[in-house]
């Protein structure tokens, strides 16, 4: 790919986030909505109609076999991930998967190892990972601008009622995938120290999904990190990194606007605004492109490693609490 190409996108899914994918490359002018793929032709050609997308497919499988499509966005509900993401990559198609990237680690590896073994680019679309933000907050933390981090504290709360992607196992329903992706996130873009120990609980749905769980992790570089996320509550969605002279405050870890800057006793400082956006993905789809110009197989943003990380502690997690999906038992 050249620096001077438009990226084309095939959008797998009519969803809620492939029309968030949909607006975000509408706004953009080196990517493009290229294509859109659904289980029904009806389906794919409301959306194209509506998004002004050219090309609607009434399969995913049409949308892959277009040679034009450069990269194929996967925005289906996790649990359908692994079969599209699969078939994507052995025809050759660099893929952007969306959170939670597979239905748990077992998939994960196995896509993994397919696009490592096919030489094709791979990338999750968890989207924190990818905006600027996360530099600014990493530069804060190593200039020392509060001293020696020591504890971590995150929320993620939405009131999500009994939508079938939360309740249902064969969805992969439950807080921890859909929600708390971004908190486990949120620790492992500032600190990479090895977890030395992790307790957890949650509270469970009538069909065995999770709906609120709270995490306590132990970093081995003494970081404390306590995490809790909900698909039954509006929670205050805050991070806050803690250190000895001061604590930077993230207004929403799930799309951070402004980061507060407080010094000793709780001393303001500062408050820093974040870029002007479009809807906040705009960054994985540039990110995706401009790995596919450099010639990389995954994102610097967010490395597979890292997803399959991400993927193996929820799988544990989830162990703990005996919330259990189809896919578990294959």
């Amino acid at each position: 790919m050249t620096d001077n190409k438009i990226l084309r996108v095939g959008i797998i899914g009519t969803g809620w986030i492939a029309e968030k994918a949909a607006i975000t490359l509408n706004g953009l002018t080196v990517c493009e909505a290229y294509a859109v793929g659904s289980r029904s032709q009806e389906k794919a050609e409301a959306f194209a109609q509506k998004w002004n997308i050219g090309k609607a497919y009434g399969s995913y499988s049409e949308l892959i076999a277009d040679p034009d499509v450069d990269l194929v966005y996967v925005g289906t509900p996790h649990s359908h991930h692994y079969d599209v993401t699969r078939e994507a990559l052995l025809a050759g198609k660099p893929c952007l998967v969306e959170k939670a990237f597979m239905a748990n680690h077992r998939q994960a590896k196995e896509i993994v190892d397919i696009a490592r073994q096919q030489k094709v680019f791979l990338a999750e679309a968890i989207w924190t990972r990818y905006q600027p933000v996360v530099k600014t907050m990493r530069d804060l933390i190593s200039s020392g601008r509060i001293g020696e981090p020591r504890l971590v504290t995150a929320t993620l709360g939405y009131s999500m009622g009994d939508k079938p992607r939360i309740m249902r196992p064969d969805l992969c329903g439950g807080a921890l995938l859909d929600l708390g992706v971004y908190v486990l996130n949120f620790v492992r873009m500032f600190f990479d120290a090895d977890i030395v120990s992790m307790e957890s609980q949650c509270v469970k749905s009538k069909t065995g999904m999770d709906l609120t769980n709270a995490i306590s992790l132990v970093l081995a570089d003494g970081v404390l990190c306590n995490l809790q996320s909900s698909a039954q509550c509006v929670g205050d969605n805050i991070g806050v990194i803690a250190g000895t002279e001061g604590n930077l405050i993230i207004d929403n870890v799930n799309n951070p606007q402004q980061i507060t800057v407080n010094g000793p006793d709780r001393t303001y400082i500062e408050t820093i605004h974040v870029p002007q956006q479009i809807t906040g993905y705009e960054y994985q789809f540039r990110a995706c492109r401009q790995a596919l110009i450099d010639g990389l197989l995954e994102p610097r943003e967010m490395p597979l490693n890292e997803t399959l990380y991400i993927m193996e502690l929820m799988d544990g997690l989830r162990k703990k609490w005996d919330v259990r999906y189809p896919m578990d038992e294959e």
